[in-house]
């Protein structure tokens, strides 16, 4: 049958596909205004905006039968309303719900049934890339590796048909040579234009040149968050936008107060919430230690001085405990010897506010600190060649999202990817070579899974992805789309050019067991090799019966 695509749906899968989308957009268009308050405050007008965009989007799942938006968006609602009639800001508890309800919300929203799935809905945001680089050949080739991600692109010859452009829209992010037509003329293009608007557009400056700090001043002065110097990594610049486009709102990040006065923790509670932060506040520092396993802060703020001991001492017994020894200490009292400050910050503190403190020093200061903890901790549990969760932090995610999944009575899906015949390409092309096919193979799964997924680097050349509230039919389908696309992609070695296949083992939860639970996933990928390779395989209770767990780690067949 020659039958072309767009044939092959009906008028009314067609339309059911175009509502979904309108639903898509609005739950984009939430996330958005939640990214906005968190990065800046929770100001009423942003509550209402919140409100006024939930409505919409209420309205849109009930028009639609979108079953799942509709429950969360009437969850969002509800919590909503009742926060409105006691006060004009969130508590901690109703951030964290909100949390939850958001990330649940980005789940339904990114994974679509089988039927209704569409992957460009998924992957690409929803504003171009614009791309203004003096080596066509390069442009071309970013351009078709990005518009193969799933990105919007547009590469521009000249500086007048990029600005004629920017009357019509804008875009979300600029790929910019410094020498774009002339010397430095990209850095006076850019400031031309940013200086008009009233958020900078971010920008990946890209240079042929030495780079020094006079040159990354200017870029980082002109909305420059990443540079480019001698040539430029394409693998490095898609995961430097799927950054920067991410609209997935982070958790929000967890102090804990330890204050013995209520009346000022309570002060200082509502101060961070304003900001988004989630606190913990406990009046007794005996508790210290129960409230730090149950609440797992991400930075203590601590009195100084309080009944039964100092807040040094405090830090002497936190610092002892192995798993909570990096975490900041930022000591806050009316304390103004130096000497005194001086000995804090030695004894285990990190820094030293000073009573009494404006919402403003104290909302940044916290924020500055836990983006960094949260930056560094960032890159403890990752590997360094793929960005992607290390071996152990992946393991520890997949037990997380049982607990969850288990609580919430919802599905999971566990699954184990390995690259075919990687052996034959390390000794055919190299290892350098190697390498690119894991960090593409990474990029591509990182584009093609939700933001709520969890990605690992399993070992090697393999992958494990925890993919919570998805069914096994979903995430089969998922995976298949991205085993066809990633086949078709092409990998240049030693002047020729090769394509690359992997296979995929999936296992859902029907039991409380991770270890059964990673094992029938490898089991499953051993039989997608046993079967020929560049296969997904699920699965299935008839498997279990040969025993080849300890065989799919040793044969050579699994490479």
């Amino acid at each position: 049958m020659d039958e072309t695509e767009q044939d092959k749906s009906s008028p009314g899968e067609v339309l059911k596909k175009f509502f979904a989308k309108r639903v898509i957009d609005q739950v984009r268009h939430l996330m958005e205004i939640w990214r906005w308050a968190n990065d800046a405050s929770w100001s009423p007008q942003r509550l209402h905006e919140l409100k006024i965009a939930n409505e919409k989007l209420l309205r849109y799942a009930n028009r639609f039968e979108e079953t799942s938006h509709r429950e969360l968006a009437e969850k969002i609602n509800q919590l909503l309303h009742d926060e409105l009639l006691i006060t004009d800001t969130l508590s901690s508890r109703s951030l964290e719900k909100l949390s939850e309800y958001l990330q649940l919300l980005s789940q339904a929203a990114l994974r679509r049934s089988d039927s209704n799935y569409d992957a460009s809905t998924v992957i690409a945001p929803k504003k171009p890339i614009y791309l203004l680089l003096n080596d066509r050949d390069v442009a071309l080739k970013l351009l078709r590796q990005l518009q193969f991600f799933g990105y919007r692109t547009a590469a521009f010859d000249t500086p007048s048909s990029f600005l004629e452009s920017m009357k019509r829209r804008y875009p979300a992010v600029f790929i910019t040579d410094i020498d774009f037509h002339g010397p430095q003329a990209g850095f006076a293009l850019i400031e031309s234009v940013q200086e008009n608007l009233e958020t900078a557009i971010p920008t990946i400056f890209i240079s042929k040149h030495k780079e020094d700090v006079k040159t990354r001043l200017t870029a980082a002065r002109l909305g420059g968050v990443y540079f480019h110097a001698h040539s430029l990594d394409m693998g490095r610049v898609i995961e430097e936008i799927e950054t920067i486009t991410n609209i997935i709102p982070p958790e929000p990040f967890r102090v804990l107060v330890v204050e013995d006065s209520k009346s000022q923790s309570v002060s200082i509670e509502k101060k961070l919430n304003i900001a988004g932060v989630v606190t913990r506040a406990i009046n007794n520092p005996l508790d210290i230690i129960d409230a730090m396993n149950e609440f797992q802060p991400e930075i203590i703020l601590m009195d100084m001085y309080m009944p039964n001991c100092t807040g040094v001492e405090l830090a002497r017994v936190i610092r002892q405990q192995d798993e909570y020894v990096s975490i900041p200490i930022v000591f806050l009292s009316s304390e103004e010897n130096v000497d005194v400050r001086i000995k804090a910050i030695a004894e285990g503190g990190d820094d030293f506010l000073t009573k009494p403190i404006s919402a403003e020093h104290l909302r940044s200061t916290i924020r500055a600190k836990a983006e960094r903890t949260r930056a560094l901790v960032n890159l403890m549990i990752r590997d360094s060649l793929t960005n992607l969760l290390n071996h152990t932090s992946i393991l520890k995610t997949l037990k997380m999202e049982m607990i969850k999944a288990q609580k919430n009575n919802l599905s999971l899906c566990f699954a184990m990817v390995d690259i075919d015949h990687f052996k034959n390409i390390n000794d055919t092309f190299g290892h350098p070579v190697g390498d690119k096919v894991i960090r593409s193979l990474s990029l591509f799964l990182k584009q093609r899974l939700r933001k709520s997924d969890a990605i690992g680097r399993y070992g090697g050349e393999e992958f494990a992805v925890v993919m919570p509230n998805t069914k096994i039919a979903d995430c089969l389908s998922i995976f298949e789309d991205i085993r066809v696309r990633f086949s078709q992609l092409t990998h240049n070695g030693n002047n020729s050019d090769f394509n690359a296949t992997f296979s995929c083992g999936i296992a859902s939860l029907n039991y409380d067991d991770m270890e059964r639970l990673t094992v029938h996933a490898d089991t499953a990928l051993y039989h997608a090799k046993h079967r020929g390779r560049n296969q997904v395989c699920v699965f299935e209770p008839t498997l279990e019966a040969e025993d080849l767990t300890s065989t799919s780690r040793n044969n050579p067949i699994a490479s």
